[in-house]
């Protein structure tokens, strides 16, 4: 269906412990919003006990510090929420790895044995967006770009919407491409397949509707400006 724009809740101390109960619907998906910096004094009270070793040597390797901390806030923010959901510590959060749609290994999309909640985790220049379904999810949040990085990125898409780009105003493109790019992004995750599918394939649209996929519904997210962001949900 035509894309509409989705608010998410923006994730403050001590909201995962009023249980948010249901992870939303396929048609209402859950979506939250942590900024990192305002969610440091959360990460330093809790990543420690929180993330596991694998989460703390990925936060280690990162040598920006905004990198770290938008990792490091975005990582605790899943587990507190994925917790409240399964009704689990978020310490014992069950993590475990899809098959791939393209190959079969274990490589697909994070999730929880069983699936009882699908979630999906996206993170850029200090903002983390989260959703979370009964259904596949998928979100992206992109910075937008400079002009030069937008133009020549931009060649990758579909090339209905390489068209549809150039013929923006240059001072509109880079927000244009960060919003079809969020788009293709979170289409791509939901699938399961990242970005080894390629971004040619599918048209998405640059303009302020998104266009019809079969089987999913893809809609914008309001993160603020400096940031697009979409989420798509399967129908």
């Amino acid at each position: 269906m035509a894309g509409g724009l989705r608010r998410p809740v923006e994730l403050r101390d001590g909201a995962w412990e009023r249980p948010p109960g249901t992870p939303g619907t396929a048609a209402e998906p859950g979506l939250w919003l942590v900024r990192a910096e305002a969610f440091r004094t959360v990460v330093a009270r809790l990543a420690d006990s929180v993330l596991d070793g694998a989460e703390k040597q990925r936060a280690a390797a990162l040598r920006r510090a905004q990198d770290r901390d938008t990792y490091l806030a975005g990582h605790v923010g899943l587990r507190l929420l994925l917790g409240a959901y399964l009704g689990v510590p978020p310490a014992d959060v069950p993590f475990r790895r899809l098959p791939c749609p393209s190959c079969g290994e274990p490589h697909g999309r994070p999730g929880v044995p069983g699936d009882p909640v699908h979630f999906s985790l996206s993170h850029s220049g200090g903002l983390c967006l989260l959703a979370f379904a009964p259904v596949p999810v998928g979100v992206d949040i992109e910075a937008v770009p400079a002009l030069e990085v937008a133009q020549e990125v931009g060649t990758s898409l579909h090339p209905q919407e390489a068209a549809e780009l150039r013929a923006v105003r240059a001072v509109d493109r880079p927000a244009v491409f960060a919003r079809v790019w969020a788009r293709k992004e979170a289409y791509l995750k939901g699938l399961g397949v990242g970005l080894g599918r390629a971004m040619s394939l599918d048209y998405l649209g640059t303009a302020g509707a998104v266009a019809k996929v079969p089987g999913w519904r893809i809609e914008d997210v309001a993160v603020g400006d400096g940031h697009a962001a979409a989420v798509a949900v399967q129908d």
